[in-house]
């Protein structure tokens, strides 16, 4: 039951992406929390996120907007390194308390609560309108890049700030799409490199089925919404998703799971 929620969950959620640049690891995150320990299901989040858009790359590489990249990716990746390293601190941190509900031990830390609050934040972009349809001027691109850099290093919430700031560039939709793909996959890349210490300590804990299997339907879902890109709305899912992600922010930050 818990590998085929974790299948449904990437293929939808790798589909979400090619619509609103918001999704994979959004979701995955918390699906793999409510299994795994934060520290290695943000881990395997990202090596699966890390997976998919180098697969969705192949798909639309050829319409990436060079230009846009170099301005918007190039901050990223430092700040992705950044937000990697507070990362990494936050998790090393003593549990600020510890509470008995039902028999069960929970503790609140600065990990949970840093990262619940950021998945409360994220989810509001699919919930408020004003917020989700909020852009910048072209003017802040390198401004955008390190903002989505950093929280894409620290949680890999990234896809709603990318693409607050590249909405109002008028890409073609095939354009948005690749050019904010190839971004992920330099923020990956760079969180990657910084994770990839705390990766090789918890290699006996990651479930390497689990994250193939979960690397496989994000793959279908990206190709399957490749397919439908024009054809399809699914505003109605990215609620259920937001409410989804809202939940479990609330029982993530109160040391719940």
């Amino acid at each position: 039951m818990e590998i085929l929620l974790i299948c449904i969950a990437a293929f939808f959620a790798s589909g979400l992406t090619l619509f609103s640049g918001f999704g994979l690891g959004t979701l995955l995150l918390p699906v793999f929390g409510l299994f795994f320990p934060l520290e290695i299901a943000v881990a395997m989040t990202a090596i699966v996120h890390f997976l998919n858009n180098i697969f969705k790359l192949m798909l639309f590489k050829k319409h990436i907007s060079r230009s846009v990249l170099l301005r918007f990716g190039i901050p990223s990746v430092a700040a992705a390194v950044a937000g990697a390293l507070l990362l990494d601190r936050l998790g090393k941190s003593l549990p600020i308390a510890e509470y008995n509900l039902g028999g069960n031990m929970h503790s609140i830390t600065a990990l949970k609560i840093v990262i619940g609050s950021l998945l409360l934040v994220f989810a509001c972009f699919e919930l408020i309108p004003r917020l989700k349809n909020l852009t910048m001027p072209e003017k802040y691109l390198p401004a955008g890049g390190l903002l989505s850099g950093f929280f894409g290093g620290l949680s890999g919430h990234q896809g709603a700030l990318r693409s607050m700031f590249l909405l109002r560039l008028r890409l073609s939709k095939e354009q948005f799409i690749a050019t904010g793909v190839a971004i992920a996959c330099l923020i990956d890349v760079s969180r990657l490199s910084v994770y990839a210490v705390n990766i090789r300590k918890t290699a006996d804990s990651l479930n390497y089925y689990w994250l193939a299997a979960a690397a496989i339907s994000a793959f279908a879902g990206a190709w399957i919404g490749n397919r439908l890109l024009k054809k399809i709305t699914i505003t109605l899912l990215q609620y259920f998703v937001a409410i989804f992600i809202i939940l479990f922010s609330i029982a993530l930050i109160a040391g719940l799971v």
